[in-house]
Order: C-alpha cells, then sequence, then structure tokens
C-alpha cells in the first residue's frame, strides 16, 4: 500500500500499467468522503463496484454525484449473497471464482494503462470487499488505497457516545461469529462494536444476553445513511434488522477517583446504583491479567464497585466510572457484608479475590453473608477462576493427574489438630497433596511440622513441586524431594504439590524436569 502519489508517478504509471485504488467511501453520506476520494473518483478511467444480483450498488449510489461522462464502469456482480449455490466448490468455491474473475477483469484495464478505482463503503481494508482485489492485483501493479470512514465510526457519532475512553479497548467482532465466541469476546469486552447484522440478530442478541452486555448495547441502522435508526438493542424486532446495522457497546465514561480503602458506612448518595444491584464474585487466577476468563473481565468491566484485598485489586486495570474499595486480608466478613450493602442499594459490586474465589477465598465469606436474613434478596454470583494448584501443576506437567487433596496450612481459622489429623488421613490414603497457605511471616513452623507427618506415609525421596509466584514477576517452581524441602524457602506467594507413592519425575531432553501422577493405581 503506497502513499499518494506525485503527479510525476501517476503520468509514468500511466504509460505503461494503470494504477489501481481502493477507495473507501464512509459510512453513506456522500459528504463524508475525503477529499483524495473525490479526487481519485473523479479522476479514474475504470470505476468499478460490487452489487447483488439484483444490480442496485450502495456504493455506486454514494459516489454518484462525483462520477463524470465517459468513465468506464464495471459493475461486479456477487453470484450469491445469502441464497444457496450450486457451485462444486459450494459458497466458498463459488465466491473465489468470483474474485479471480473480477480481478482479471481489472486486470485487463490495468494492462492497458488505465487507472481503476474499486469502490469501497467504509474503510476499503476494514471488511471490505475491496481487500479482495487488493490481494490478487496489488503486488502486480502501482497500488493506492484511500482510507474512508467506518460504519462504526458513522454509528459512534450518530449515538453521540463515545467508543473509547482513556485506556479502555475496542473490541470489533463481525456478527457471522458462533454466538458462543461472540458471548465470550462480548464479556471480556471493555467496549465493543458487532458488524454484519441482518440474519446474524438473533444470535448477537442472545450473546449479549447471554454475557451480560443487553442492557448496555445500542443499535444502529444505516448510520448517515436515508432510512437511519438508531435504539436501545433490546428493543429492536429481529425481523427488520438490515445486513447494514451494527450493535455498539459504547464507553461507560464519568470517570470518579478510585478509592483506597472501604468506608465504614454507605451512604445514599454514594451508593445509588440506577437499578437492582447485585454481587459478583471473580477470581482473578494466580497473577496478572493474562489469567483472567472472558467471563471474569466482563463482571470486572461491568461493576460500579470493586472490592477486594489491595494485593488483588491493584491486579485490575483501573476503569473511568468504578470506585475501588481496598481493605486487609483479614476482614473477609466486613468486605462482604460491605459488598452487599453497596448492592442492596443499586450499585453492581465485584468482589475480587486471588485464584478461585471458591477455594480458601472470599466466595465462602459473601454466600455466608447472602444466607442471612438481611441480604437474602441480593443477587449474587460466584465466577470462577484458576486455582494456585492447577496452575503450579501446569508449569511442572500433570502432578494432579489422579485423585488429590487440598489442604490449608493457615491455622487462623482451624487449629492446628485439624490441620494435622487430614494431613495424617491423606496421606495414609496415598493422595496427592495441594498444600495451600504454608508459611508467613508469623507461621515458620508449620511446613516443618507438615513434612514430619508426612514422612510417616511417604517415602523420603516423594517428589514435592515447591511453587512460589506462579505468573508473576517473581515466579519460581523447583522439584525437591520430600526430605529435603527447606521451610526457609516457603512464604504465603508459595504453594506446595506432595506427591502420592505414584507420583514420576523424568528429565526430558534439553534437561526439563517434569511431574506426573498417572491415572491408573496398582491393583492389589
Amino acid at each position: 500500500m503506497s502513499s499518494r502519489p506525485s503527479a510525476a508517478h501517476e503520468t509514468a504509471a500511466s504509460d505503461s500499467v494503470g494504477r489501481l485504488y481502493g477507495v473507501g467511501l464512509g459510512p453513506g453520506d456522500p459528504k463524508l468522503l475525503t477529499v483524495r476520494a473525490v479526487e481519485v473518483i473523479s479522476a479514474a478511467d475504470v470505476v468499478a463496484y460490487h452489487s447483488a444480483r439484483h444490480g442496485r450498488s450502495i456504493a455506486r449510489g454514494i459516489a454518484a454525484g462525483y462520477l463524470r461522462a465517459g468513465q468506464i464502469e464495471e459493475q461486479l456482480v456477487y453470484p450469491v449473497t445469502t441464497e444457496t449455490t450450486d457451485h462444486p466448490g459450494g459458497y466458498q468455491g463459488a465466491m473465489e471464482e468470483f474474485y479471480e474473475q473480477a480481478a482479471a477483469r481489472l486486470a485487463a484495464h490495468l494492462d492497458a494503462g488505465r487507472s481503476v478505482a474499486v469502490l469501497a463503503e467504509g474503510d476499503p481494508l476494514f471488511y471490505g470487499s475491496y481487500m479482495h482485489m487488493h490481494k490478487r492485483l496489488a503486488d502486480r501493479y502501482p497500488t493506492e488505497v484511500v482510507p474512508g470512514v467506518t460504519s462504526m465510526a458513522g454509528a459512534a457519532a450518530r449515538l453521540g457516545a463515545p467508543l473509547v475512553e482513556g485506556e479502555e479497548s475496542l473490541t470489533v467482532l463481525p456478527g457471522t461469529l458462533p454466538e458462543e465466541e461472540l458471548a465470550a469476546r462480548l464479556a471480556a469486552a471493555d467496549t465493543a462494536v458487532v458488524l454484519k447484522l441482518g440474519r446474524t440478530f438473533p444470535a448477537v442478541r442472545r450473546a449479549l444476553e447471554r454475557s451480560g452486555r443487553l442492557a448496555d448495547a445500542r443499535y444502529v441502522e444505516r448510520a448517515t445513511m436515508a432510512g437511519e435508526r438508531t435504539a436501545e438493542l433490546a428493543e429492536v424486532d429481529p425481523e427488520s434488522v438490515p445486513y447494514f446495522a451494527v450493535a455498539v457497546l459504547p464507553s461507560r465514561g464519568g470517570a470518579t477517583e478510585p478509592r483506597t480503602a472501604a468506608p465504614a458506612a454507605v451512604s445514599e448518595a454514594d451508593a445509588d446504583g440506577g437499578g437492582r444491584g447485585q454481587v459478583v464474585v471473580v477470581g482473578t487466577g494466580p497473577a496478572g491479567p493474562l489469567w483472567l476468563t472472558p467471563e471474569t473481565r466482563g463482571a470486572l468491566a461491568a461493576a460500579d464497585d470493586l472490592i477486594g484485598y489491595t494485593t488483588y485489586l491493584d491486579r485490575v486495570p483501573v476503569r473511568s466510572g468504578q470506585r475501588r474499595h481496598g481493605s486487609d486480608n483479614k476482614v473477609e466478613a466486613e468486605r462482604a457484608e460491605f459488598a452487599l450493602d453497596l448492592a442492596r442499594r443499586g450499585r453492581r459490586v465485584a468482589v475480587v479475590s486471588g485464584g478461585d474465589p471458591g477455594v480458601f477465598a472470599m466466595a465462602t465469606a459473601v454466600v455466608e453473608a447472602a444466607s442471612q436474613p438481611p441480604y437474602q434478596d441480593v443477587p449474587i454470583r460466584v465466577l470462577p477462576g484458576v486455582t494456585a494448584a492447577n496452575a503450579a501443576a501446569a508449569r511442572v506437567g500433570a502432578p494432579l493427574g489422579h485423585d488429590y487433596a487440598t489442604v490449608s496450612l493457615s491455622d487462623r481459622l482451624k487449629p492446628w489438630e485439624v490441620i494435622a489429623e487430614r494431613l495424617r488421613a491423606a496421606a495414609a490414603a496415598d493422595l496427592v497433596l495441594a498444600l495451600y497457605n504454608p508459611g508467613s511471616r508469623s507461621r515458620t513452623w508449620q511446613v516443618a511440622k507438615a513434612r514430619e507427618l508426612l514422612l510417616e506415609h511417604r517415602a523420603p525421596d516423594t517428589p514435592v513441586v515447591v511453587a512460589r509466584d506462579v505468573g508473576g514477576p517473581g515466579e519460581r517452581v523447583r522439584i525437591v524431594r520430600l526430605a529435603e524441602l527447606d521451610p526457609d524457602e516457603v512464604d504465603m506467594r508459595t504453594l506446595l504439590i506432595v506427591g502420592s507413592s505414584q507420583t514420576r519425575t523424568v528429565v526430558r531432553g534439553g534437561g526439563e524436569q517434569v511431574v506426573w501422577t498417572p491415572r491408573t493405581y496398582p491393583r492389589d
């Protein structure tokens, strides 16, 4: 794709072969063509445009006022659009054959020294039909692509709503994607535009509903053109939707300063969310954004308030319009009640946990509080996350491939005697053990005691995975013998996986050491 050529360059090109232009026409209003687009269309020897078999071309209609007498027009008629075809190669085969034939027709003009302008609604390289000509001709002829205003830019202008602000990211999706894929991507998006509606509209609407974004979705039909229509997407009749329509999830906007601590009380003014609130408990996985599920991304983006232990809140990007309420890691019950109080006043609240929220994390506190009379009518949801045991196991292979038990070594919420009894029982049953919360600054003896108990049932050379800060900048994963497990290496950011009698370690090519527990167990 070249920049605009000089007049001398254009003349030289025309002495041998013609120049190919892909011309963006904008979203539909002829007044929205760029100056360069008008120049190229008016000067071209040949103007080409696509149409369905009925012969009407939207592209030609937009550019009609800039055509001149004497120009050659090449109408490129699609052999098939939404109907079926008896082509031996099916729809794809029919279209490939059409593009090859269309490119050959344009090449004949270019070989004769004529300039050819291929018209494209919107931008030529943004889901445009021109790109099929570009891929077949641009490496053979001098080419210039004239960008145009996209349909999504026209739609945003007609809505009067920003598409993206600040550090938001925009997701652009074709409505032809499978519904499950659409729902996943919409759930994870800050803002989004879905193109190519028409027959796909029912699936797009369902995907928006499944992702929890339907209430925010806007609909724009024929933006900047005659017959333009805008509406709340949820209110649109599916039977009325044409192909030239888009769904828009605009920017949330309305930035507020993030809070760093949870207030002691919630005022009505602060809490008013303008509708029925809810609490969603989410897990961020063991580290940063790469570990978030699409559903969790969507819940975090949709929340009015984020509540959680400050370390975990710091993993979540700051978004405009959200309030953040960070607190210490020892006030789970207070966090849960605060979240439910906000939701009761109409706020959409995300309670943020590390890992999976249901594994030694905030889901229990929220569900317990929500079971009490003051909060029983507050909607709650728990969204799963990647727990530390799974993340650590993946780093070394498959140590959790057979039965295993998960035990927290923290005696803050249960006595050590209970922990010791469970360790003995799991070890006697020959289960692999995933040990959470093995040590901290105030708990320094539990790892040594656990090692002592486990050695009563396990061989000294039983493999132990020592995984610290998996997924984070300080990640360190080692495989040691149980007898050599050093408590000084262990802290609250460490997870231990202790193998069973069947767990194996092997050094593969290149020195990589892997661990796995076979899925079969020996029969007596």
